[in-house]
């Protein structure tokens, strides 16, 4: 089965100068799993103190971040790799949505 991994972050993390790295500061807040498949399928919501998310996918995909649940599009929406991750800043109460690309 294909999935989309997401972990949500509050902070990122600090390194020994107490300078920011474009990593999340562990534990996420929350951690999701998405399928990936022919029709787009939505994340939950992400939580009120998610600033950023980690995306990694085990195939190729599109995928769409938004308000109220919104929709991937095969090969016209952003794309990832498979097994490429990512790192996003979002806004909290929003999703991403994932589909399958044509090729």
């Amino acid at each position: 089965m294909a999935i989309l991994y997401i972990s949500e972050y509050a902070k990122l993390a600090i390194d020994s100068r107490g300078l920011p790295v474009m990593a999340g500061k562990e534990p996420a807040v929350a951690t999701q799993v998405v399928s990936i498949g022919a029709s787009t399928a939505p994340s939950a919501a992400f939580t009120s103190a998610t600033k950023f998310v980690r995306l990694h996918c085990d195939v190729a995909c599109n995928y769409l971040f938004g308000p109220a649940t919104p929709t991937a599009l095969k090969d016209a929406s952003p794309r990832m790799a498979a097994g490429q991750t990512e790192f996003f800043g979002v806004v909290p109460g929003y999703m991403v949505a994932v589909i399958a690309p044509t090729v």
